[in-house]
């Protein structure tokens, strides 16, 4: 059923075209910004032919007695969603499975949002989410969405809220085969100054081959959102959510490998963090970051392979991947600044610092450097700076070089508890260069497993990371080779 993705096919037209395919059949519950996305299909004309149900519980009691209550007692989030799309799903199979299971694409489509209110003292965001099958009587696959909306008229929030529920549900059913194209089709009659999607989830027997870690480098390479995460265990997470109440320690870099001097840097850095008065140990999340111009290199098109060698190796050792569009250090403070009130650490090192410092990167703004300082150095933001050596000589904030005009202002920051050394650091790991050692890897010569934590050097060995040269064995060569040693 899929089909040539055509990027001028309007909303009323995709809408019409699903009502019009009598195998597609199903259910829309939609709650806090009116029955949008159902409301498409109605238009179109031919709805009987697609919709089962349609409904919106916006009472909070009438939703509790329908889905179950919310631990959190938070309406617009992930649990409830797929609570909504679990109960309407079931719905639908257990009521007409026997009379058209065999000749229909069973879905529920759900979302869960809150628009602007009558203020405009909020931010519209919200869940959306569709599960649908693609083969009668199949097993069902799930595609998930959070969107935040950003026009600022809540009509206008509730017209592009019809507009990506009915794309969703059209891609997922005619660009399958290709979920970067399922992705791109989700913002058609839309633009990045309307919605941003800051998350997308694709799962299920007929998306096994999907690596929902790409789907979030998409997400920010298109410029769909600014920045995309998921955690240690592949799983996308909603940046808001993720972050939400959490102290953050933050690590920029290209991470190509992550090398035995990253890791000093986190360890102690984060040791230091931790002893702030302000923070609460319990509640602090570690993050690395890598922006799309690190993912680029001198690369105009980012390498996916090398993206994931990349966050394979964070994984192994925990890490909580961000990726970003923020190449200034303001802008991403800026965002961090609005997912939580605790505070914001950043780890660095000496030549980051010297770039914090580079005048001639703020000629953008109005107020220049001090007007990005104004940001970068908010209440709750503190700098962890890591030594390096450079000609021979260790630097670090004791003799950091700055212009004169520059000095008082640096100063005033170091006495003011912004920016500080990392102490307890391990002297020989300032040697390491992480060029040198992707260079050896690459190469294949040996040396650049001292650079690195072990499990990442047999990572690398075993899955060929990075370009390191792995051997591969015809079958009947193995089968010799093995017989071989067993005769040793």
């Amino acid at each position: 059923m899929s089909i040539k993705y055509d990027k001028h096919i309007g909303t009323k037209q995709k809408a019409l075209r699903i009502n019009l395919d009598r195998r597609i059949y199903g259910s829309f519950a939609e709650i806090g910004a009116g029955q949008d996305t159902a409301a498409h299909f109605f238009k179109a004309g031919g709805a009987s032919g697609t919709i089962a149900k349609t409904m919106s519980a916006y009472d909070m009691k009438f939703s509790d007695e329908i889905y179950g209550p919310e631990p959190s007692g938070r309406y617009v989030v992930e649990s409830r969603l797929m609570k909504m799309i679990q109960h309407e799903y079931d719905l639908v199979e257990q009521r007409l499975a026997e009379k058209r299971g065999a000749d229909s694409l069973f879905f529920a489509f759900a979302n869960t949002v809150v628009a602007l209110n009558y203020q405009k003292s909020n931010e519209g965001h919200g869940w959306l989410g569709l599960r649908f099958q693609l083969t009668p009587r199949a097993p069902y696959n799930d595609v998930v969405i959070h969107i935040k909306m950003l026009d600022n008229d809540s009509i206008l929030q509730q017209q592009a809220l019809g507009v990506i529920g009915v794309n969703l549900i059209y891609a997922c059913f005619n660009y399958y085969k290709s979920p970067e194209t399922l992705l791109m089709s989700l913002m058609d009659d839309l633009g990045p100054d309307r919605v941003h999607i800051d998350m997308i989830r694709i799962q299920g027997p007929d998306f096994n081959h999907v690596d929902n870690r790409l789907l979030s480098l998409y997400l920010v390479k298109h410029g769909f959102t600014e920045v995309a995460m998921f955690g240690p265990d592949g799983q996308v997470l909603q940046p808001s959510e993720a972050l939400y109440k959490k102290h953050i320690l933050l690590l920029r870099g290209r991470l190509r490998p992550i090398t035995n001097v990253h890791i000093d840097m986190l360890r102690n850095g984060l040791k230091q963090f931790k002893a702030e008065p302000d923070v609460d140990e319990k509640k602090v999340m570690m993050v690395a970051e890598l922006t799309l111009q690190n993912l680029r290199g001198l690369e105009k098109d980012i390498n996916e392979k090398d993206f994931l060698d990349r966050v394979d190796v964070l994984s192994s050792i925990g890490q909580t991947v961000m990726i970003s569009n923020y190449h200034e250090y303001h802008r991403l403070v800026a965002f961090l600044a609005k997912t939580t009130r605790l505070k914001i650490g950043l780890v660095l090192g000496v030549p980051n610092l010297e770039y914090i410092f580079e005048e001639s990167y703020y000629q953008n703004l109005p107020g220049g450097i001090l007007e990005s300082f104004s940001t970068l150095f908010s209440r709750n933001v503190k700098l962890f700076v890591y030594p390096t050596f450079k000609n021979g000589k260790l630097y670090n904030c004791q003799n950091f070089e700055l212009s004169t005009n520059l000095q008082p202002l640096f100063h005033y920051l170091v006495c003011n508890d912004k920016i500080e050394d990392i102490r307890d650091y391990n002297e020989d790991n300032l040697r390491i260069s992480t060029d040198r050692v992707l260079e050896l890897i690459k190469r294949g010569e040996p040396g650049w497993e001292e650079s690195v934590p072990t499990e990442v050097a047999e990572m690398i060995k075993n899955k060929c990371l990075f370009g390191f040269p792995c051997v591969v064995y015809e079958p009947k060569m193995a089968a010799h080779i093995h017989q071989a040693v067993g005769n040793l």
